[in-house]
């Protein structure tokens, strides 16, 4: 089953730029392409996408707001967010909205395929300059998404192993292995993680767990 990707990109010559690129890829069908989010939950709705690739900045409904309302409305479709290098607050606006991952317009042709796989499968997917960008951001601006102070968050063992392995750069296929179930059950597992940590993408779970010495 080829994986749908509904694009949502103001700049009509990109726009189509992509397009193409995701219907040359195989594995991949473009399932819609906009030009705005001003009329986002329809036309979801038309396409069914599994995954969006989502502008930061457009007219209208800008794309971090678009980003809230598919993760809150829509959370089985995944979003992988695209930016240019310069968005320092957008960046770190983006990163709380629960998307899946987040590109930078600069990157390759290759690279931006690999993500929407990436994210499709569950993982997550983050460009080095972008992540260069957030923990700069954290530094220059002391920022805290979570409280210090330790909380229990009733994560069973299993969950915190497999938590310890997201947090040592493993990605689903591999703790599947290292663990010896189905990717399935590594999926099932994170989504428990997620919902007891309060979060909703892996840059949100290790940035929390980092930050609250979850183990």
């Amino acid at each position: 089953m080829d994986i749908k990707v509904a694009l949502f990109e103001d700049n009509k010559l990109i726009r189509e730029a992509l397009h193409e690129l995701i219907e040359s890829s195989p594995g991949l069908r473009c399932c819609g392409t906009f030009a705005n989010a001003n009329n986002l939950e329809h036309d979801l709705a038309l396409c069914n996408p599994h995954v969006v690739l989502m502008d930061i900045e457009m007219p209208g409904v800008s794309g971090i707001d678009a980003t809230r309302i598919i993760t809150s409305v829509f959370p089985e479709i995944k979003v992988l967010i695209q930016t240019i290098f310069d968005d320092n607050d957008k960046i770190f606006d983006a990163l709380c909205t629960g998307a899946s991952g987040y590109i930078l317009k600069s990157d390759s042709p290759d690279k931006q395929i690999e993500a929407l796989k990436a994210v499709y499968n569950g993982g997550s997917s983050m460009s080095p300059g972008v992540a260069r960008k957030v923990m700069n951001f954290f530094v220059q601006k002391n920022v805290m998404l979570a409280p210090p102070e330790p909380t229990d968050y009733n994560l069973s063992q299993t969950e915190k192993e497999i938590l310890s392995l997201i947090l040592n750069g493993h990605d689903f296929r591999s703790i599947a292995e290292k663990r010896f179930i189905s990717y399935e059950t590594v999926r099932t597992h994170v989504k428990h993680i997620y919902k007891k940590l309060h979060v909703a993408s892996k840059a949100e779970v290790i940035l929390k767990a980092r930050q609250q010495g979850i183990r």
